[in-house]
């Protein structure tokens, strides 16, 4: 379609297979490259380019997007084609640590590219929709050249900062709360069946408990922000109270509880720092190591 940007998608795992068809959907025209070339094939049936090689890949298009589990496979992805890549524009979707994204951008620069180092906030079948949130650490002039392009892919679609490991970050720092949100679902989970219920019957009333956390995250991060733990909506010792309960429920319930010893000494070490009438958010303090 005239006036749309075309774009090159390497790596077509669930993420990539999915970005390469909201652009295809848009209407972009749309390269794809995948070590495993059967990939490719239904992609190819809805309209993209399969290119050979990586090096027909990168060279067919300006904007180079990789959808790769880390910052080191989508490098050595593209390792064969970095004579290709001068005066390109690379954008990498994946998760990884933030001195491999730092890494990446030192690697982009050797070979003259420039870098939006990204993360994708969703689900693939969310890829493409209004509200689906991306981010990127880059330089700022990079992302405003691309902006509307990126937007095909969600959006929800936010620049971070110049720094380039910014995606990376935040990648780690929200990510970091799914899997204690699911065990916890999960040991609910255990709990209720075990009484010869459906684990759905907990939905309704798991994703109400859900937005009141969600409604108290404002204040805990001004609490965090400001480090002023002394009036709290949700005081710590409330929680250590609740060690015994949960040991309770595991007896009860024929459950391991067991993962959930760490937080339980957290609470353990902050009550006899003197916190028990702080707000539970002054847990961060235990976590901050000198």
């Amino acid at each position: 379609m005239a006036g749309m940007t075309p774009v090159t998608i390497i790596g077509l795992g669930a993420i990539g297979t999915a970005v390469a068809k909201a652009y295809l959907e848009a209407g972009h025209p749309t390269t794809v490259w995948n070590r495993t070339p059967a990939r490719a094939a239904a992609l190819e049936e809805l309209g993209a380019v399969r290119a050979a090689t990586v090096q027909e890949a990168v060279a067919a298009n300006t904007l180079i997007i990789t959808a790769f589990t880390g910052f080191e496979a989508a490098r050595e992805a593209l390792e064969p084609a970095a004579a290709e890549l001068a005066g390109r524009t690379l954008v990498t979707l994946n998760s990884g640590s933030p001195a491999g994204a730092r890494e990446t951008a030192a690697w982009a620069a050797e070979h003259g590219v420039d870098l939006l180092a990204g993360a994708i906030k969703n689900v693939p079948s969310a890829v493409g929709l209004p509200d689906t949130l991306l981010y990127y650490g880059g330089a700022k002039t990079v992302f405003d050249r691309h902006e509307a392009t990126l937007r095909v892919m969600g959006g929800d679609t936010v620049h971070l900062g110049e720094e380039p490991d910014l995606a990376a970050v935040y990648e780690l720092a929200v990510g970091g709360m799914l899997l204690p949100a699911l065990l916890g679902f999960f040991q609910g989970a255990a709990l209720v069946t075990s009484r010869g219920l459906e684990a759905s019957t907990m939905v309704r009333f798991s994703q109400k408990w859900l937005e009141m956390i969600v409604h108290l995250l404002p204040s805990l991060a001004e609490t965090i922000d400001t480090r002023d733990y002394d009036n709290p909506e949700s005081a710590l010792g409330l929680f250590h109270e609740g060690i015994a309960y949960d040991h309770e429920l595991g007896r009860e319930g024929g459950i391991d509880v067991s993962w959930q010893e760490p937080m339980h000494d957290l609470l353990r070490r902050a009550v006899a720092e003197g916190r028990a009438d702080q707000s539970i958010a002054a847990l961060i303090e235990l976590l901050r190591k000198p």
